[in-house]
């Protein structure tokens, strides 16, 4: 596969991933895509930790459904990430960036306008949609075969000092790698980050994971085997929508936006 054809078709799965358990071998060539990744003076600062263990993804799954239901529940969620929920097609195509929320069950739909406000969330509340979407992401996280723990060693990572910036940025381009080569492989991948919503959930996921104190965790992704059709959940979202190159490049100086290089 060509790398811009994986850059291309890469993605976040928000659908189930095929139970079938990811090889050695991918397993290994996942791990070591990441290690390709450049870091400042080669000091490659992650650290990964591979998870199979069925107690222990079913456990990960159950903080994460609970995170999700109560982040959603209190409004926090919502408050949060607001910027960046679309409703319809025409603000995604307005906006080129951002969640569309294209698919909702028929009750919800007439509130969609309203769903910032406490009335809007009352209503949420009201039809379940906190705990539908909860007992959707556990059954997600459950389902996987593969859960994947980051982590940074605490010598590079050390928030506020110019180390961390670097151990953080190739953390990412770690990551990058492990994306791209899923989409090579057939496989998918999604950050499990409702656990990071909630107080104190994140740390139950750090000692399960016997984190030890001298290692960050810093993300949780599950990972699998793409099932041949995708079925979608009660309550989904697509973001397949990006700026135009004129909206984020810009030539010689930062009040010339780029020309000429926007799609037809």
């Amino acid at each position: 596969m060509e790398l811009l054809d994986a850059i291309r078709r890469r993605k976040t799965t928000n659908g189930p991933l095929l139970p079938d358990p990811v090889s050695a071998e991918h397993q290994r060539l996942l791990l070591e895509a990441a290690g390709r990744a450049p870091s400042q003076l080669n000091s490659q600062p992650w650290r990964f930790v591979v998870i199979e263990s069925r107690e222990t993804i079913d456990e990960i799954a159950r903080i994460s459904g609970e995170s999700m239901t109560e982040a959603m529940s209190n409004g926090t969620f919502f408050e949060r990430y607001k910027p960046y929920f679309r409703f319809s097609q025409a603000e995604m195509d307005s906006k080129r960036s951002g969640m569309l929320f294209d698919k909702l069950p028929a009750a919800l739909r007439p509130f969609t306008s309203q769903v910032f406000t406490k009335r809007g969330q009352k209503l949420m509340n009201t039809f379940g949609v906190p705990r539908t979407l909860g007992e959707e992401n556990r059954k997600l996280v459950a389902g996987s075969p593969l859960l994947l723990g980051v982590m940074l060693d605490r010598s590079e990572y050390r928030p506020g000092e110019l180390s961390s910036f670097y151990s953080v940025f190739s953390m990412g381009a770690a990551m990058e790698n492990i994306w791209l080569t899923t989409v090579e492989l057939g496989m998918g991948i999604q950050f499990v980050s409702f656990p990071m919503e909630v107080p104190g959930r994140w740390e139950e996921i750090v000692r399960l994971l016997r984190v030890p104190d001298d290692l960050e965790l810093m993300a949780v992704y599950r990972l699998g085997y793409l099932p041949a059709e995708q079925r979608r959940p009660a309550i989904d979202w697509s973001s397949s929508q990006r700026r135009l190159v004129s909206q984020y490049v810009f030539r010689e100086d930062c009040e010339t936006p780029q020309e000429g290089w926007d799609e037809s």
